[in-house]
């Protein structure tokens, strides 16, 4: 395939699914520029193949149309998540946010990834879908609202620069925790609550002393 029809073919997808040059070129683990400049100098001159399997992976598209190998058809027994043409893997972070006394928040591994439909992801956080996470609460100190073991969808570019009041997954010290803020409007300085009323509040708290992870803007919980 010629190089500027696969820079086209990369472009078109990005425009169509509302995306950015920067934070797609963050995903893969490249400058904020690699991607643009990709597209718009050809420099590099091709993808390269985890770059190119990673973009592919993410808009559900076939590596094909970025430069990669074609496909042999597929039986329908063996279709995958690639065959879908509308899907954003959600990485599962391997980590712990408590909702109770607190929990280390060191390891960030992806565990896995999970699939979600492009446009009930981008309706629900209202922009771009690049900044989401999922990790598992722990803890009770959110019930009724997150109870133990929910699966809490975070986005980490809702944080700090749009702070409002709302449910976020912050950190302290080395305690990852999800609790719900309210922020004072007269000042950066927020509280710190529990929907559980056994726990205390943290009352006028300095946003200096806590990190911001993001925002939870969706949870999920099996049915027992």
């Amino acid at each position: 395939m010629d190089p500027a029809e696969i820079r086209a073919n990369l472009e078109g997808v990005i425009r169509d699914r509302g995306e950015d040059f920067a934070s797609l070129s963050r995903m893969i683990g490249r400058n904020p520029a690699y991607i643009q400049q990709f597209i718009k100098r050809g420099v590099p001159k091709k993808l390269d193949e985890d770059d190119r399997r990673l973009l592919a992976e993410y808009f559900g598209i076939d590596e094909a149309i970025l430069g990669g190998p074609a496909r042999g058809r597929a039986s329908p027994s063996k279709s995958t998540l690639r065959d879908a043409p509308d899907l954003i893997l959600v990485p599962r972070l391997d980590v712990g946010a408590s909702a109770g006394p607190g929990a280390l928040g060191a390891d960030d591994r992806v565990r896995v990834n999970l699939a979600f439909q492009s446009g009930w992801l981008r309706a629900l956080i209202g922009g771009n879908p690049t900044g989401l996470s999922m990790i598992a609460v722990e803890g009770d100190s959110m019930a009724p609202t997150l109870a133990d073991g929910d699966e809490i969808l975070v986005d980490r570019s809702d944080a700090v620069e749009r702070l409002r009041d709302g449910i976020y997954v912050l950190r302290i010290e080395d305690a990852l925790i999800v609790k719900r803020l309210a922020v004072n409007p007269s000042g950066r300085r927020f509280t710190i609550r529990s929907d559980n009323p056994a726990y205390p509040d943290w009352v006028d708290c300095n946003p200096d002393n806590v990190a911001v992870i993001g925002r939870v803007v969706w949870a999920g919980r099996k049915i027992t």
